[in-house]
């Protein structure tokens, strides 16, 4: 398909706009009775029918790249049995996008899958890479259309880094940070973990979403349904671009902490690396930095400014993260996420700002950047009460949509 043009646009995922996800393990695991979701997504922000909307507004901003999820929950909702009107939908979209002069960057897995999955052991098991490549070998056989870039997983390493909040949290009963909503409620935990078991017909002990903490070894797990995923599309889609996200922070040394900054840059790109080296792009997610210690994080930096979501306001580090990458990884960046959970759309208007200079200040040449989010959404256990988004959506009237200043000033970047 050759070069593209550089890709300004904003993300989204399925399972946190479409609304009405219900084959999918997070539906079933927020309408547990014990459940850590302190809501339901319900509609969500209903971008299943209003999408067409939603691309024109995006479009109308001045961007014109949109990077959204396909739903696995959606297009195999039992197991070994496709839904194609789900696929046709997702078609809809992809030309939607092409209609309105927007490139289509999609993800095959955005953190939701299919509940029959989590019976089957989910992502603890070397099971899901099969299960993985028939799913992504269905999507790209059948879309017959063309698409530049393709993730296939997004955050690929976020299991390990849920482990690494789980560890924290035991030790010290203080729970670290991750750039996910997540919520760590002990008693609801404990009580949700049996009725997970009954709900996916499986060991309550063995309950395995991408969600879930993983070790290292089940990391592997994910790794090789993505080298599965990037086989199938090569060969169905061979002018497609295929690569994965990583969820990266900006991790800065102080007091002698050199060495244990390493090792976590080694816990979230180094150990991936093998795997994904030869990928044609990788998408680059950053929200935050973390001071090191010898042998701690200093989360956040005394005095700072914070986000909605408890971490660091500090949009330097993307482009601190993005010349960090490029010393390693060899094929084309994309900033496939980026962005800041606040009730101060100003406060986000810098922010942008700031990060776009920062990327600019480093030096390297990235090929696309995307904003989280485009709309104000269902940030996973945390609800809807994280607004990340460049539009806001009064769900009480209609879903209406209220673009944000911040929408306009994304449209008035350059790189």
């Amino acid at each position: 398909m050759g070069d593209t043009k550089f890709l300004l646009g904003a993300s989204t995922a399925a399972h946190q706009v479409e609304g009405n996800n219900i084959h999918s393990d997070f539906w079933v695991q927020e309408n547990l009775k014990h459940s850590t979701f302190v809501e339901k997504s319900l509609d969500a922000v209903d971008h299943y029918r209003r999408y067409e909307e939603d691309i024109k507004m995006l479009r109308d901003a001045g961007l014109n790249a949109y990077r959204f999820s396909v739903e696995w929950a959606r297009i195999e909702p039992s197991e070994g049995k496709f839904d194609p009107k789900e696929l046709d939908h997702y078609r809809d979209v992809i030309n939607c996008c092409y209609e309105n002069g927007v490139t289509p960057v999609i993800t095959l897995l955005h953190f939701s899958s299919p509940a029959w999955l989590i019976g089957k052991g989910g992502w603890g098991t070397e099971k899901v890479v099969e299960y993985f490549r028939r799913y992504v070998d269905y999507v790209t056989s059948n879309l017959k259309v063309d698409l530049p870039y393709i993730c296939t997983i997004n955050e690929a390493n976020m299991g390990y880094q849920v482990s690494k909040v789980a560890r924290e949290f035991t030790k010290r009963r203080k729970s670290g940070d991750v750039q996910v909503g997540i919520n760590i409620d002990i008693k609801k935990i404990i009580l949700g973990m049996f009725e997970q078991g009954f709900a996916f017909h499986c060991n309550p002990f063995k309950v395995k979403t991408f969600l879930s903490p993983r070790k290292q070894e089940e990391e592997v797990f994910v790794m090789k349904a993505h080298q599965a995923a990037k086989e199938v599309i090569k060969k169905n889609m061979p002018g497609t671009k295929v690569g994965l996200t990583l969820s990266l922070y900006d991790y800065q040394p102080v007091e002698g902490g050199e060495k244990y900054a390493e090792q976590l840059w080694y816990e979230d790109f180094g150990f991936y690396l093998p795997y994904i080296e030869n990928d044609d792009f990788i998408g680059v997610q950053n929200y935050s930095r973390k001071l090191v210690a010898k042998v701690d994080t200093l989360t956040p930096a005394a005095g700072a400014p914070v986000t909605q979501m408890g971490y660091e306001d500090y949009p330097q580090g993307i482009g601190h993260v993005v010349k960090k990458v490029s010393e390693q990884f060899k094929g084309e960046i994309l900033v496939t996420e980026n962005g800041i959970a606040t009730s101060d759309d100003a406060r986000r208007c810098e922010f942008i700002r700031e990060a776009v200079q920062g990327i600019k200040d480093s030096g390297v040449p990235i090929k696309g950047y995307f904003h989280w989010s485009l709309l104000d959404n269902f940030e996973w256990q945390t609800g809807f009460s994280m607004t990340f988004g460049l539009c806001a959506v009064d769900r009480a009237n209609g879903m209406k949509r209220m673009p944000k200043e911040s929408l306009k000033v994304l449209g008035e970047q350059t790189f």
